[in-house]
């Protein structure tokens, strides 16, 4: 697709991985995590900006031995996913209309997916469509907390949730498709006035409703498509999923 980017989200430590080695550059059945998100949005479209941060020579070592045409934002500092897309829009092109955002720890991703997001997101006319899943056990997801109309209100992180938002099970999957209009318009806006001191994307939605945006939300039905990776068990699992597939 000519007038849609994808922008990936690379830069993270994974301090909880208790590793040396960069988050993203851990292999799933001998091949590094971020190629498999990378494969998967080369399948959608060739405007890739992919934001790296921690390790980032190495990161770009790898993606380089496969893709030599995806271009590089550096996160000097790890300052929450608002600020890394804040990094990478200068590499945008203007012929651009919609950004999808990914994260370069969900591996499981695939073109399908993304490419349903976009349908969605086009066929709707929304300014903003994030995707969900429902989780059994969410705990570690941001929750997608909804109005009485059914709408979405917005999305609380784990750290800012309320112990009745915590029961919520439709979770944010950190999976967007953003109209490059929004994007511009309300990224600034976005403080990290929140528990972590963190730059959160997620605020893109009150922050969208309070202007006008459309926001919309597209309910993925198998939570193993967007299940990320914070820890060595969770990669263990993701590895017995994939050779299940194979």
């Amino acid at each position: 697709m000519k007038n849609i980017s994808i922008i990936i989200l690379a830069a993270g430590k994974g301090k909880r991985m208790k590793s040396s080695k960069a988050k993203v550059l851990h292999d799933i059945c001998e091949k590094p995590m971020i190629l498999y998100v990378l494969d998967a949005a080369k399948k959608v479209t060739s405007n890739i900006v992919i934001v790296v941060g921690h390790q980032a020579a190495e990161v770009k070592k790898i993606i380089e031995k496969k893709y030599t045409d995806v271009l590089f934002a550096i996160q000097k500092e790890q300052l929450g996913t608002g600020h890394a897309v804040q990094c990478a829009l200068p590499l945008v092109s203007s012929e651009i209309e919609d950004i999808v955002v990914l994260c370069g720890d969900v591996p499981l991703i695939s073109s399908q997916k993304v490419n349903d997001l976009i349908y969605l997101h086009k066929k709707e006319e929304n300014d903003v469509t994030v995707m969900a899943v429902e989780q059994e056990n969410p705990y570690g997801y941001g929750r997608i907390v909804l109005d009485k109309n059914g709408y979405i209100e917005k999305i609380v992180e784990e750290a800012d949730a309320t112990d009745e938002q915590k029961k919520i099970k439709n979770v944010n999957s950190g999976i967007y498709c953003i109209s490059c209009s929004m994007m511009n318009d309300v990224l600034t806006d976005i403080t990290n006035n929140n528990a972590q001191k963190e730059f959160y994307l997620t605020d893109i939605v009150p922050i969208g409703i309070e202007k006008n945006y459309k926001i919309g939300v597209m309910l993925n039905q198998d939570a193993d498509d967007v299940l990320g990776i914070n820890t060595i068990e969770q990669l263990q699992k993701i590895e017995r999923l994939i050779q299940e597939k194979h």
